[in-house]
């Protein structure tokens, strides 16, 4: 495998910037597929976490607290 991979390497590296692009979107869409088993899992954890929030046991954090952090960190990160 590590020999393929270093062929791929030696190919790429002669293709030109916009190839390249072309090939990262081409891999990016191969990733991006839909995974049964993940999505179960988190259909699972979802449900339990709403079942946590709805029994009051979930911590929750308001959006007015959000915003206020955040705010306050872009005023402190943009000195």
């Amino acid at each position: 495998m590590a020999k393929k991979i270093m062929k791929l390497a030696e190919e790429i590296h002669e293709l030109s910037d916009i190839e390249k692009l072309r090939l990262v979107e081409v891999i990016l869409k191969n990733l991006d597929k839909p995974d049964p088993e993940m999505n179960r899992v988190w259909a699972v954890e979802a449900r339990k976490r709403w079942a946590a929030y709805k029994a009051g046991k979930a911590h929750t954090v308001s959006h007015e607290s959000v915003m206020s952090k955040h705010r306050l960190m872009q005023r402190v990160g943009s000195r």
